[in-house]
């Protein structure tokens, strides 16, 4: 295993990347390697197997992205197969997959940026949208396809596309499929991919648990495990606290926070979409901007919340888990655990929306009477214990009365019937493979 040591920084220019790629590196002025790209980004230029761990927020997807492309870039493309195996299918060379829609457009955004100067051609596919404009887009032509588990295995079922001419693949948030349910789809999708040591696999994710090493080894040719210094740890920038309010102090107390603290993007997460409506109507009667973005709320939508997130012109985004992986929000000042996690794992998820590549933050939580059993958990977790806040009278004050927003949300009934439908026509899907 090949662990991070502090040692000289890596400039990318002594890597021996393509030009192409260097030029585009060039453009979003990135000079050097953080930990995780240093280590895996000559392993995989040379042909190896990864498995690697890294905290998120440092730049496992470019490493990934830099890798590969520098292997398409060297290789010729496979030509077609003498039998037409395919059956005029897309045949693409690197497949990307990621456990939510969010991080697969995150991955596909950054696939665009750094394949500027080259001629690769890349898809992005996942569910809530046009099924059929993203078929065509397939069959227009693809080297790199990335996507979400139950529509990449929709299109490969439909013969879309086929893996039978697949070079790489990448598994990114490989812990975050077992979590969703999707380790079927993912052995699925494994299973009909050439045969390891034929294809080259890397995968990523927050924690190397032995059921992630598991399937490393199941479907890799002798990855090599790499870990960060860093790893499982929260960033040194996050400054931690927690209050300890009644469950009724709550809302008071987060709205006092945010007015004493004028936060410039901040998120707040919570465990329930019903909380999430009632955080979000009381943000919004209360004068502080805010969305909330959960499982049922429409894709259109979520990408228009997120926009207007990014963009600065939305200060809070309420989220559940569903946005706790996969995002990649810059200048996150602050996250609110408004509701703790009932898992270790996801509050270092959830704080590491701030404090990225090496940036500072804050992260403030509340163990109310229903969530502070997780606290001693966590603090085990991470190895430390969290400063703890009184709550003084400032804090709390009267609050106007909540303003509901009408919700664009998906009618789960209705869906669910609509897929059953579809898998019965045209007998595509697993259990999972509609999920996201």
């Amino acid at each position: 295993m090949t662990e991070a040591n502090e040692a000289d920084p890596v400039a990318f220019s002594t890597l021996g990347l393509p030009t192409e790629l260097n030029n585009a590196l060039d453009d979003l002025g990135f000079v050097n390697c953080t930990q995780i790209q240093a280590l895996t980004l000559p392993r995989i230029m040379e042909g190896e197997d990864v498995a690697a761990q890294a905290q998120t927020g440092t730049g496992k997807t470019a490493a990934f992205l830099l890798g590969a492309f520098t292997r398409l870039l060297r290789t010729p493309p496979p030509e077609p197969a003498a039998d037409n195996a395919s059956g005029g299918a897309a045949t693409p060379r690197l497949l990307v997959i990621a456990p939510t829609r969010e991080l697969a457009i995150q991955i596909s955004n950054d696939a665009e940026a750094l394949a500027k100067y080259t001629d690769l051609r890349i898809c992005l596919v996942y569910g809530g949208v046009d099924y059929e404009k993203q078929a065509k887009a397939i069959n227009a032509g693809v080297d790199v396809l990335i996507g979400t588990p139950g529509r990449l295995i929709d299109y490969l079922k439909q013969r879309i596309y086929t893996l039978g001419q697949l070079e790489l693949v990448v598994l990114d948030e490989a812990d975050r499929m077992f979590d969703l349910g999707f380790i079927t789809d993912i052995r699925y999708l494994f299973r009909r991919m050439p045969e390891p040591g034929t294809r080259t696999s890397l995968l990523f994710s927050a924690t190397l648990s032995n059921r992630v090493m598991e399937l490393a080894y199941e479907h890799m040719n002798n990855p090599a495990e790499v870990k960060t210094e860093t790893t499982a740890i929260t960033a040194d920038g996050v400054e931690q606290t927690v209050f300890h309010p009644a469950q009724d102090e709550k809302i008071k107390l987060l709205v006092g926070l945010v007015r004493m603290l004028e936060p410039f993007r901040s998120i707040v997460f919570v465990n329930t979409k019903r909380a999430a409506d009632r955080v979000e109507a009381y943000l919004n009667g209360n004068g502080i901007a805010s969305a909330a973005l959960s499982g049922d709320v429409r894709q259109r939508q979520r990408e228009k919340i997120l926009a207007r997130f990014t963009g600065g012109e939305l200060p809070v985004l309420i989220a559940t888990d569903v946005a706790a992986r996969g995002l990649h929000i810059p200048e996150v000042s602050h996250v609110f655990n408004y509701d703790l996690p009932q898992h270790a794992e996801d509050y270092v998820h959830r704080i590491g929306r701030t404090a990225r590549a090496g940036a500072t933050g804050e992260a403030i939580s509340f163990a109310c009477e229903e969530y502070s059993f997780s606290l001693p958990e966590i603090q085990e977790y991470i190895g430390q214990e969290i400063d703890f806040a009184p709550i003084t009278s400032d804090l709390i004050q009267p609050l106007d009365a909540p303003r509901y927003t009408k919700r664009d949300s998906v009618d789960n009934s209705r869906r669910n019937n609509s897929r059953g439908n579809s898998r019965d026509r045209n007998n595509r899907g697993s259990n999972n493979s509609r999920r996201r």
